[in-house]
């Protein structure tokens, strides 16, 4: 009997938090946005645009529900397939439209497949910082790794580039978006380049300390 109305008990609650978390405030809503302490927009490809599954399951739909307890909107303008060429086109209309505080640049991935010189990716990266510096956002740039069939000398120089980017612009770093799953190949989709849905919080909870700490850069300079 005990064991019965522990689990009507249970049930009961996780009805309720489900009920709290639906009624979460979207911050990005048009009617929220001016109540909004932050907004953050996410320029990505498919890593972060959500390959393969709802766009709600990707990491940056994650943080726009997380972060919402903190008043903050996340935009996500990942698009699977760009290239740090194809977001410095369009990184200038969006921060005229969204008007971020924080841009996060997770660019390169498609890049670095396609072989690009790791200095005009670097370039790319260091343009895109100095326009969202200039429409008064913080930045943090995320880096990615390539297969090893790259090349060592290719592969250190591809690393190097975001690397030296950040220095250059003095923004925040996360040196590898994929971290925590990287090494497990269960983590990943059939063609083993895109985290499945399964692993997007953890993709999430390896990005959100690096945005906080921008965010907190970005709330203490506006004192």
């Amino acid at each position: 009997m005990r064991t019965a109305i522990t689990a009507v008990l249970a049930f009961v609650l996780l009805i309720a938090c489900h009920s709290v978390a639906a009624k979460a405030p979207d911050y990005c809503a048009t009617e929220m946005r001016a109540k909004a302490r932050g907004v953050v927009l996410v320029l990505g490809d498919s890593l972060s645009a959500g390959y393969g599954m709802n766009a709600a399951q990707a990491w940056p739909a994650l943080a726009n529900s997380d972060l919402a307890q903190r008043s903050v909107c996340v935009i996500n303008a990942s698009v699977s397939g760009e290239t740090s060429a194809g977001g410095l086109a369009r990184l200038p209309a969006l921060l005229k439209r969204h008007k971020p505080s924080v841009v996060v640049i997770a660019l390169g991935a498609n890049d670095g497949l396609r072989g690009l010189d790791p200095a005009q990716l670097a370039q790319n990266l260091s343009t895109m910082a100095q326009q969202s510096k200039n429409a008064a956002a913080k930045v943090l740039i995320v880096g990615i790794r390539l297969p090893p069939n790259y090349g060592l000398d290719y592969n250190v120089a591809f690393e190097a580039s975001f690397r030296d980017a950040a220095k250059a612009e003095k923004t925040g770093l996360l040196e590898f978006l994929l971290a925590p799953i990287a090494l497990n190949d269960a983590a990943f989709q059939a063609d083993r380049l895109h985290p499945t849905a399964v692993v997007q919080p953890a993709i999430w909870q390896h990005v959100k300390p690096a945005v906080l700490a921008v965010l907190a850069t970005d709330s203490k300079s506006k004192h």
